[in-house]
């Protein structure tokens, strides 16, 4: 084939001239529009000037001159100009067709083959619908032989192969794809074929079909080459403060959400858990060095009167109306100060909420204390990602309390174990045991394991996992030793229902199920809490079966028989 008939090559020679035509229609488009626009400004002064003196000496208004009907003249031929030319190009904007129905012709194949305009990153979908008859072949394939988990990405050569080998080349970065294609998709598939080139290694069993890259585009993933499955399961009914919820779980651990369903099922039979939200709100604090410490402590002094908080408060609140200071606390170091912010943040996880209020405050103590050098929006006072005492104490997110009551004979029947048994190893293992580990938070079975399953399955940042854990599990038996008692303490759960991975499609199905999808219209915030003491909710499902499971002596036989596959996976994906 000729290269100078490829589809790309066209565009490239002509992108020089096009753009110098283009640059000359703005400018005079830029020259006409200021014509008009000081043409209206000027002349709707002068009649607002000459009418003000008509009603002052009493002149009628109807009683114009010639200069004021020139400029009335003029007033509307600028309105209607300028009402033409914006109301026009807004008109068009919005009837502008999409661009899945931009479509090109390609005179290298046959002309009945209609092929997609790169312009579709600007739309997002969930559901791209086939726009070429080679797609719409491919899609009534038969799937892949039996064994062969996914087939690989197929490129059309003609549209692919030259951008492949500038990848690989380095003419083109990999990560400029997405802006130079204008196909998320396509620069996957792209990114992909060039990376198996460049280390000679499959992707083979990484799925690339089927997701909607527009909706990770410059907020979840850069570079994507594919995506990684994890399967969700469900745990449920749990019954938390009345409601029935059917949690979801992603995970690749075995006996997990059964063991977690297994707790939710001891909760159910025995009444419910109660949990209480004792605190919502997201931190986040910087680090600023003066020349000495005695300036250090004139800021912290100034920062923590409480005279001078509302005025910060109202500095801090202009960046969000979601975002509202709650209290400023300080530590010293030397010179080095740093102060913790804490402010509520709706239904949002809040990072980025809190920091834009933070660096607000930043920029208005520049005024009293100019020779204050901030050195970092965070210095790890905060403590993001990372296990802290400060939010052991402090809390950060959602601090939550959940306990319930677990009769009798519910231990007995479903948890296979007694009251007894479980108060003692509780006491030696999560109270006991970690204290002789010097854990910081983890006075617990494995809170982090239910943590970390639900926040993969409605799109939380994971790592928060590390300050989301945090827990101390507490039993002991009442009704003269006849019942349970059990409760979850659980002091910075980091949770949010808009932002972040929480618009993807499959993790937007989790929230919807719990019924906490997106931000509340009706109580701004309810539907982030919610979800933490779902959250804290499961974990104690989670904490009370797998006490109960070691107590009995259960853990090992129910990993051996739930958790260990006879299967060869080997045979699953060709090498």
């Amino acid at each position: 084939m000729d290269v100078r008939r490829r589809p790309v090559k066209p565009f490239l020679r002509s992108r020089k001239p096009y753009k110098s035509g283009e640059q000359q229609q703005k400018t005079v488009h830029f020259m006409t529009n200021a014509l008009f626009f000081t043409t209206f400004f000027s002349v709707m002064y002068f009649l607002l000037h000459r009418w003000r003196n008509k009603i002052r000496t009493s002149t009628p208004l109807h009683v114009v001159t010639v200069s004021e009907t020139a400029a009335i003249i003029s007033l509307i031929a600028s309105i209607v100009y300028l009402l033409g030319f914006f109301g026009i190009d807004f008109v068009k904007s919005v009837l502008r067709p999409s661009p899945a129905s931009w479509i090109i012709e390609d005179d290298t194949e046959d002309a009945s083959v209609k092929k997609p305009c790169v312009g579709k990153a600007l739309i997002p979908h969930i559901s791209p619908n086939p726009t070429s008859e080679t797609e719409v072949v491919e899609k009534k394939k038969p799937p892949p032989p039996s064994g062969q988990m996914y087939a690989e990405p197929r490129l059309h050569p003609e549209e692919n192969e030259e951008i492949v080998k500038q990848v690989v080349a380095g003419a083109i970065p990999s990560y400029a794809l997405e802006s130079k294609l204008g196909d998320c998709k396509r620069a996957a598939v792209v990114r992909r074929e060039a990376l198996e080139r460049v280390t000679g290694k499959s992707l083979t069993g990484m799925p690339v079909d089927g997701f909607d890259y527009e909706s990770i585009l410059g907020q979840c993933c850069e570079m994507p080459v594919g995506y990684v499955q994890v399967p969700v399961g469900i745990a449920g009914p749990l019954l938390v403060n009345g409601g029935e919820f059917w949690v979801p779980m992603g995970t690749t651990e075995g006996c997990l959400v059964a063991s977690t369903n297994r707790g939710c099922k001891a909760i159910y039979m025995s009444g419910g858990a109660t949990c209480m939200l004792l605190k919502d709100g997201m931190t986040r604090a910087p680090v600023v060095r003066f020349g000495s410490a005695k300036r250090a402590a004139e800021l912290k002094l100034f920062l923590e009167d409480p005279e001078n908080y509302d005025t910060l408060a109202v500095v801090f609140n202009k960046s969000s109306r979601f975002g509202k200071l709650q209290s400023i606390k300080c530590a010293i170091a030397g010179k080095n100060l740093y102060i913790r912010f804490c402010c509520s943040t709706g239904d949002a996880m809040g990072m980025n909420m809190v920091s834009k209020g933070v660096q607000n405050v930043l920029d208005y103590l520049l005024t009293d204390f100019p020779d204050m050098d901030v050195m970092g929006i965070s210095g790890n006072y905060c403590s993001d990602k990372k296990p802290a005492a400060v939010n052991w104490i402090e809390g950060r997110g959602k601090s939550v309390v959940c306990e319930a009551v677990i009769k009798e004979e519910v231990v007995t029947k479903v948890l296979k174990t007694n009251v007894a048994a479980l108060v003692e190893l509780n006491m030696l293992k999560n109270l006991t045991g970690s204290a002789m580990a010097g854990a910081l938070g983890g006075f617990n079975a494995h809170a982090s394991n239910i943590v970390a399953a639900v926040y993969i399955a409605t799109g939380q940042d994971p790592a928060q996992n590390v300050e989301s854990s945090h827990c101390i599990t507490m039993m002991e038996p009442i009704n003269n030793g006849k019942d349970l008692h059990v409760s979850v303490t659980m002091p910075s759960i980091e949770v949010g229902t808009v932002g972040g991975g929480t618009q993807l499609a499959s993790q937007a199905a989790c929230l919807n199920l719990l019924g906490v999808k997106g931000a509340s219209k009706e109580e701004p915030g309810s539907n982030s809490r919610v979800l933490a003491t779902i959250v804290a909710g499961s974990v104690l499902a989670g904490e009370l079966s797998l006490m109960s499971a070691i107590a009995a002596g259960q853990l090992v036989k129910s990993h051996m028989k739930y958790n260990r596959s006879t299967r060869d996976m080997t045979k699953l994906v060709p090498t």
